[in-house]
């Protein structure tokens, strides 16, 4: 008997996904388990396996449509049945959100023929053709004075990215930079102007599941729960003479792993800081599950490290970076990135010294890391050069007040300032 496939819901957080590509093709037999789809969610692409034996007799979603869960994709029965009363009507998928009325289309990335621009080697073609490319790739190969039109994207749908375009610089360097160092440079500048004169003015970029996902939660927290901030400045000598030795001993650790560490441990100590709120009562937490946020180039997403309070620093650090590495990549399982029960955002490898994080629902507070630097201290009445480090915990006011954020900041900042307090 013929079955209905539908977008299943691969992450708690869920509400949408978007077909990336079809591994299967109508009428291709399939058993369970094995892969039929790879599927965008709001934190990463996954494969989506089948859940019956059969022949696929309709792929009704195409490849970079968005479905809303339980939506309708395809159909498997076996070869002769008649799927009919399966079918749509249209026989098209339901798309996961339709445009207002009125609402203009999205222009795709290309603009009308100019009048003929002077010569310019080096200069990208834009013209007659629809690019899919990130602002920061397009861009890049304007500088770099690459031909989009010869690059073959990586990102979704074929969307040339930025790794797309370092590659592309790299493959060819001696090419390209040989050309742009003949000419003098009023005639790079006339080349770039050029090119920049053939681009689109702006572009028009449809979101990813990610961004969809962050501008739909970030709203959500922003605007009802009410925010209040505490910010602490850490002195990091300590912290900072011990990375020096384990990196001496090519050691892997990071400052953000001891930061992860320390923060685990001060959650374990102050449990109505890693807590949520639910509604009519405040959940407070048992174990210790750092969100680590990390800057993907079309959003963020945190990974989570469980049971951080109890793991060595070693281990925090392979796990940290192995998840690091498989957010990039898009590969993180839903396990991977749901179940956070406090989260932390690092930007001082960026140079930000301080900054506010928005607090990801449903967990209460979010710790925002600013860059270790070395500034002028008062020690004992005399001037000295120390290290410091500011850090702003922004706290959800409905679960914890300014006094319990503020003891949770000063056992925080006791452990990162006695570092040996963690053994």
């Amino acid at each position: 008997m013929a079955s209905r496939v539908v977008m299943p819901k691969l992450s708690d957080t869920m509400e949408e996904g978007r077909i990336i590509r079809w591994l299967r093709k109508e009428g291709d037999p399939i058993e369970t388990g094995q892969a039929l789809a790879e599927v965008e969610t709001d934190k990463a692409t996954v494969e989506m396996e089948a859940y019956t034996n059969g022949t696929i007799r309709k792929l009704i979603a195409t490849e970079g449509q968005f479905v809303k869960i339980g939506g309708l994709i395809g159909i498997i029965g076996s070869a002769d049945e008649d799927i009919s009363a399966l079918l749509p009507t249209g026989g098209a998928a339901e798309p996961a959100a339709a445009k207002p009325a009125g609402a203009p289309a999205a222009a795709p990335l290309t603009r009308p023929a100019p009048s003929p621009a002077p010569s310019a080697a080096g200069a990208p073609a834009f013209t007659g053709r629809s690019l899919k490319a990130s602002p920061l790739a397009l861009r890049m190969a304007v500088e770099g004075g690459l031909d989009l039109k010869a690059l073959q994207g990586s990102g979704p749908q074929g969307r040339i990215i930025k790794r797309d375009i370092e590659a592309a610089l790299a493959q060819a360097p001696a090419a390209a930079a040989p050309a742009r160092s003949a000419l003098p440079q009023r005639s790079r500048t006339l080349a770039m102007q050029a090119a920049r004169d053939e681009a689109p003015e702006s572009l028009d970029v449809e979101l990813s599941s990610v961004r969809r996902t962050i501008a739909r939660r970030l709203v959500q927290s922003k605007g009802p729960v009410p925010h209040f901030y505490l910010t602490v400045d850490v002195a990091m000598d300590r912290v900072w003479d011990a990375y020096k030795a384990l990196r001496d001993q090519k050691s892997t650790i990071s400052i953000n792993d001891i930061v992860v560490k320390a923060t685990a441990l001060a959650l374990r100590q102050h449990p109505e800081i890693n807590a949520s709120f639910a509604g009519d009562h405040i959940k407070t937490f048992t174990r210790v599950h750092i969100g680590m946020a990390v800057a993907l180039e079309e959003g963020l997403i945190t990974p989570v490290l469980r049971d951080a309070d109890i793991k060595p620093l070693e281990e925090i650090s392979d796990e940290a970076r192995t998840l690091v590495e498989r957010a990039r990549a898009r590969k993180l399982q839903p396990n991977e990135y749901t179940g956070a029960t406090f989260s932390i955002s690092n930007l001082g490898m960026m140079g930000i010294e301080e900054f506010s994080a928005i607090i990801n629902p449903p967990e209460a507070a979010i710790l925002a890391v600013g860059a270790v630097r070395q500034v002028p201290v008062v020690v004992d009445g005399a001037l000295d050069v120390g290290w410091r480090m500011k850090m702003t915990l922004s706290v959800d006011h409905r679960v914890a007040d300014g006094a319990s954020g503020a003891r949770f900041l000063q056992t925080l900042k006791k452990f990162l300032e006695h570092p040996l307090l963690m053994a």
